[in-house]
């Protein structure tokens, strides 16, 4: 496993913090906001545990930290790295401090850490399924509102690779684009005049259309819903001069032999819009 992929962006840490800060405020009613219940734990001080109550992969562990430092904790230890494979009752992180601070920042981080986290062990659990084929695993645009950054450096961390970001840093040229443009090549020419030396992507639901990308000159083209023999032929048809992804229809129980078939690329929606969130809790210790 390369554990440079496990690693933030810069672009990512940024995000990843206002992040944080703005789901705070959701929780204390603004910046700097108030927890109704800490007058009860005025003065108390508390060293807890947040620790993994299922196997998995671990992600988010950062930005947990940041949670709990934004309501001014300071004793903080991560005790395993992000994208590792952790089991039911390993510790994540040590907590120390005010008990109401602590207390107040429970939820964000646990969000986040279950979040991340089901992310990371669905993605590690697809690259599993298809190891020794060649494919990768990808990600795609379904992610939730505000939290794409994140959720693609949680596919990044189960093992998997990275889709485009969005619309402004690749085309795609998906059925409704193709159907308002006239055709394919016509498409994809006007987007190579208008935007030289960005990749572009065409989806395909048939094997004429995937012919047509390939001749047209698209970087990638997604096969779209293809069974795994109209995958076999469409990758035959484009004989290597593009890239080629399956999407669509893929489960744990499908991804191997769509695997098998030889594409480049299979891209998961469920990997960041359907994971389980990761069972995690944070234990109370002590208080004085």
């Amino acid at each position: 496993m390369n554990l440079a992929s496990h690693a933030m962006t810069d672009t990512e840490a940024e995000i990843g913090r206002d992040l944080v800060t703005l789901a705070l405020a959701e929780d204390l009613g603004g910046t700097p906001g108030v927890d109704l219940t800490a007058v009860a734990l005025a003065g108390a001080h508390a060293r807890a545990t947040l620790i993994a109550r299922q196997d998995g992969v671990v992600c988010g562990l950062g930005p947990a930290v940041w949670t709990f430092a934004s309501r001014g904790v300071t004793e903080l230890e991560i005790v395993c790295a992000e994208g590792s494979t952790v089991r039911a009752g390993d510790p994540l992180i040590h907590v120390t401090g005010g008990a109401a601070a602590v207390l107040s920042a429970e939820r964000t981080a646990l969000n986040l850490i279950q979040r991340l986290s089901g992310t990371a062990t669905l993605t590690r659990a697809f690259v599993d399924a298809v190891a020794g084929t060649g494919a990768r695993i990808l990600d795609t645009r379904k992610t939730t509102p505000g939290m794409r950054a994140l959720q693609r450096w949680a596919v990044r961390c189960g093992g998997g690779d990275n889709h485009r970001f969005g619309l402004f840093d690749e085309a795609m040229l998906k059925d409704n684009h193709i159907a308002a443009s006239g055709s394919i090549a016509a498409a994809v020419r006007v987007i190579r005049d208008a935007h030289p030396g960005v990749r572009i992507h065409v989806e395909a639901d048939t094997l004429a259309q995937a012919g047509e990308a390939a001749d047209a000159g698209a970087d990638v083209v997604l096969l779209d819903n293809m069974t795994d023999d109209e995958l076999r032929a469409a990758i035959e048809r484009i004989a290597g001069r593009a890239l080629t992804e399956a999407s669509g229809g893929v489960d744990l129980t499908t991804v191997a032999a769509i695997a098998a078939t030889g594409v480049d690329r299979i891209s998961i929606g469920a990997l960041t819009h359907s994971a389980p969130a990761f069972d995690a809790a944070l234990d109370l210790e002590t208080t004085t």
